[in-house]
């Protein structure tokens, strides 16, 4: 490897070095903790729009993070990050250097602050917090990157061909067809972690994604739909599928080009399509697994996050109707009917599978809902030791050099027992969602409004009118209360652009769930 180049193998060949001079450094600093978070990015991707080419590249990224906790008497925590480049590759010691000794200087002026702020405010005293750290395991792995086709041997040729040849196809779906944007991504990445404690971690994922956007007009009625397909694997993501696990899979759907033809034909017959009414009251409505998704994603995922629930995000990303303050949460009491349960689990596949998040600790399945009665809240190490319980490793960065946040894993509703076509069979008179569109959401999160790429009108049993721009709305637990039947067709569903933060960090999720019957208000246009 010369000192101009830039691939995932950079993180083998300067690990231990890289961990040795880190851990020495911080030792010499004085700090009480110091974590290292190093990622280097190998990816390829290309859009096309209307059947023409219009982009395509390479790009490779290296990024590092560090967070030092420090501090006479009480402590405080000091963030550095940095974007590199290959440049940076003969100088990267030196610059992680450089970011221990920023990020220690700012964990004492955070910590000599907040001795000031207390000293000058007495009655606020009990308001500051001595940074901790909830005690988790310290592991040294390696974690190699799973996939059939390599992302870095698909030639770029390869991939712009494709998006070409599927954004004509669906161009070609219906003279209605006013526009679409295919776009394609496959990349591999690799990340090292680094602690004081000991902690030596190195992961590396492939990743492939296709999204399919696309504009059908027909007279007056305008239908504007997108959609994605991914998976932490390579090329064989777009070219043939996904079935994960097979036989049984969670995480399905079909090669690229039927994934956005499909899409196309929904935008093409929704033009054709009635207004969704809007009900006066509640009504029975049924949601397939890819709208429960955004459910999950929404009224279980966010508000379950706990620096959300803590008031650390509220200036920006609102609160959690589950966590008042520390002496009124939902915890242990009933939220939900007794027949959901809802959970984050970093080991299911998708978007959202990873062992190790960005603090080292071992990502586990979260149980949100046990039953209708709820449980508990992703959390990271800090949040861990200001609220208790132990780190679930649910705090990751979209980017190494970007703090890490407690972030959704795989959140879903588990499974149940009924046959979805039984679900609706029950019903005299109610309304199918079939696919999500857009959320608008609370402040925190304890209602909701979601709008469905499909609905359909149910009447004695059967599936009848199809509509175009409903949703429902709804109080989130007065939703979850009246859940009365929940489906065996649990499905997993990738979600590519999860937002929070400020800087706003945009990330991959998974979420999902079976078909679920409730009440709620339909939505429907304003023609």
């Amino acid at each position: 490897m010369d000192d101009s180049s830039l691939t995932i193998d950079l993180i083998g060949e300067l690990k231990a070095a890289i961990a040795d001079d880190f851990t020495r450094q911080a030792r010499r600093f004085g700090c009480r903790y110091a974590d290292l978070r190093l990622e280097v990015v190998e990816s390829q991707y290309a859009w096309a729009e209307n059947g023409n080419s219009k982009g395509s590249g390479k790009d490779d990224a290296l990024a590092f993070g560090i967070r030092v906790i420090a501090g006479d008497g009480i402590s405080a925590p000091g963030y550095y990050g940095q974007s590199l480049g290959a440049a940076d590759r003969a100088r990267l010691a030196r610059v992680i250097r450089e970011g221990l000794r920023h990020a220690h200087e700012r964990a004492i002026a955070n910590a000599r602050g907040k001795s000031a702020a207390m000293a000058a405010f007495p009655s606020l005293a009990t308001a500051f917090w001595n940074t901790r750290l909830a005690p988790a395991p310290v592991h040294r792995d390696t974690v190699p990157a799973v996939f059939e086709v390599d992302p870095r041997s698909v030639p770029l040729a390869d991939i712009v061909a494709l998006t070409r040849e599927i954004s004509s196809a669906v161009k070609a779906t219906a003279p209605v067809i006013a526009f679409n944007a295919i776009a394609a991504l496959t990349q591999i990445s690799r990340e090292l972690f680094v602690s004081t404690e000991g902690a030596l971690i190195d992961q590396a994922f492939a990743l492939t994604q296709g999204t399919c956007y696309v504009v059908a007009q027909d007279g007056t009625v305008t239908q504007e739909l997108t959609d994605a397909v991914g998976h932490q694997r390579g090329w064989e993501v777009l070219s043939r599928g996904v079935q994960d696990p097979p036989g049984a899979p969670m995480l399905s759907f079909p090669d690229f080009r039927t994934f956005a033809t499909t899409l196309a034909g929904d935008a093409v017959r929704l033009t054709r399509a009635r207004p969704a009414p809007t009900t006066e009251g509640e009504v029975t409505v049924v949601t397939d697994p890819h709208f429960t998704a955004l459910l999950a994603h929404e009224i279980i995922g966010h508000p379950t996050e706990l620096d959300r629930a803590l008031k650390m995000e509220t200036g920006y990303a609102g609160r959690s109707w589950l966590l008042r303050s520390l002496d009124e949460t939902q915890v242990g009491k009933q939220i939900a009917s007794p027949l959901v349960t809802a959970f984050s689990d970093p080991a299911l596949p998708g978007f959202g599978q990873y062992r190790y998040d960005h603090e080292g600790v071992p990502a586990r399945r979260v149980i949100h809902i046990d039953r209708g009665i709820f449980q508990d809240f992703m959390n990271s190490r800090q949040t861990a030791a200001i609220f208790g319980g132990e780190p679930n490793g649910h705090c990751k960065a979209t980017d190494p050099s970007l703090i890490p946040l407690i972030r959704m894993s795989n959140t879903v509703f588990a499974p149940g027992d009924r046959d979805p076509r039984d679900i609706i069979k029950e019903i005299d008179h109610g309304y199918y969602l079939v696919g999500h569109r857009t959320p608008s959401i609370a402040e925190s999160r304890e209602n909701f409004r979601i709008s469905a790429m499909k609905v359909y009108e149910i009447r004695n049993g059967e599936l009848g009118q199809l509509f175009r721009d409903g949703g429902i709305m709804a109080d989130s637990q007065a939703y979850l209360t009246q859940v009365d039947a929940v489906g065996t067709d649990f499905r997993l569903i990738p979600i590519p652009n999860c937002g929070k933060g400020q800087p706003m960090q945009t990330k991959r999720v998974g979420n999902g769930g079976p078909t679920l019957r409730s009440r709620a208000i339909l939505t429907g246009s304003t023609e």
